[in-house]
């Protein structure tokens, strides 16, 4: 079995991708620490609102800028990287898309007219997708500045895990869809589509707030225009990117049957769209017991032990349980990687406490970059 940093042997990039409450920003970030205390200059890209992985790193906070963490939290976890970097970050949509509008902009002049448009400052902070869209653009633009040996990205917490890879797609459907081009000129045809009613309701609403609606909107429409092109460009490059050959993605899941069955709908989406895949982590495994033939009846040696024949019978109980969710663990991972058709399945046990700290991360790498027999030999003697 692979550990992460074969799997990983010659990437640029990492997308660490799966269903909310699997364990992605624990593994982004475990992914991100290991590859930086092996003398890499690593970044990860995080869009959790829970901020754990900023915990998790010991910052206070993180932002829209990449953050080093500080060296010496990896010598108090034990670890000497070397000329290893890690740095870390925390998505901010908003901020991604003005500085995409930054870019993107012609000139000066249309730049400022779009950003303080209150049109774009409403449409930048609900547009459906957004989110997602940015996590590409803000991947894109640090790849782009070619810093860091290797960026792993930890996908938004969505219901429908597959959403980001649509992302761009659905901009530039929004972008080049008929209802816009209708309003790129709102005084001509957009006018004419308002209809003399709602002429009436924008003239009303200008005399009670203030605000002509209909001017934000021709201003918004009239300036943005001429930057879908770029924005197209660069959806067709954060395409590429997510289809080069350095890039990977590696699947996260539970060991449940829910988890198992989502991840394996993505492993089909990034087939059918032709992505790269590395292969996947399995979060919080139940292992059962060695106690042999012993465990066939517990409750004598238990009473014994314990001087109490109905605790004896509870915790007797509790083991049958406990073996037979690792038996349905197991079975699931076996499903998982043949479904996979891969052995590239690393499993993470369940482990007795939360990691939210760089040494949580380092004892989960244990098992992420272990490999073979020396990863079965870490699990068994946990």
């Amino acid at each position: 079995m692979a550990s992460i940093a074969e799997l990983l042997e010659g990437k640029r990039v990492c997308i660490c991708a799966g269903s909310g409450g699997v364990g992605k920003t624990t593994s982004a970030a475990a992914i991100a620490a290991g590859m930086a205390a092996r003398g890499k200059r690593v970044a990860v890209l995080t869009i959790d609102p829970a901020k754990r992985l900023a915990d998790s790193l010991g910052m206070p906070e993180l932002g829209n800028v990449e953050r080093r963490v500080d060296p010496e939290l990896f010598a108090a976890a034990g670890i000497d990287p070397g000329t290893g970097e890690l740095w870390a970050m925390m998505l901010d949509a908003k901020q991604t898309f003005d500085e995409v509008i930054r870019k993107n902009a012609p000139d000066a002049e249309t730049r400022e007219r779009i950003l303080s448009n209150r049109i774009y400052q409403q449409l930048s902070a609900a547009l459906a997708g957004s989110q997602e869209y940015m996590a590409m653009e803000k991947l894109y633009e640090i790849h782009a500045d070619d810093r860091y040996d290797l960026l792993v990205l930890d996908t938004p917490p969505s219901p429908n895990a597959l959403d980001f890879l649509d992302a761009p797609r659905r901009l530039l459907q929004f972008i080049e869809g008929r209802a816009l081009q209708v309003f790129l000129k709102p005084t001509g045809l957009g006018m004419r589509v308002f209809g003399r009613g709602a002429s009436v309701m924008f003239s009303i609403l200008r005399r009670i707030t203030g605000v002509d609606l209909l001017e934000d909107l021709a201003e918004f429409f009239g300036a943005f225009g001429g930057m879908v092109g770029g924005f197209r460009e660069r959806a067709r490059r954060v395409g590429e990117l997510l289809a080069d050959p350095e890039t990977s993605f590696v699947l996260v899941c539970g060991a449940q049957d829910e988890p198992v069955a989502q991840a394996l709908r993505f492993h089909d989406k990034l087939v059918e769209s032709k992505l790269p895949f590395a292969g996947a982590i399995v979060n919080k495994v139940h292992y059962g017991g060695e106690l042999g033939s012993e465990g066939a009846d517990l409750v004598p040696a238990l009473r014994a032990e314990l001087g109490d024949d109905g605790l004896a019978r509870r915790v007797a109980a509790n083991f049958a349980d406990f073996t037979a969710l690792a038996s349905h663990d197991r079975h699931n991972i076996e499903r998982l990687a043949a479904a996979l058709g891969t052995d590239a399945v690393i499993e993470v046990p369940y482990l007795d406490h939360d990691v939210h700290d760089l040494s949580g991360l380092v004892e989960i790498n244990r098992y992420l970059f272990a490999s073979g027999e020396k990863e079965r030999a870490v699990t068994v003697a946990r």
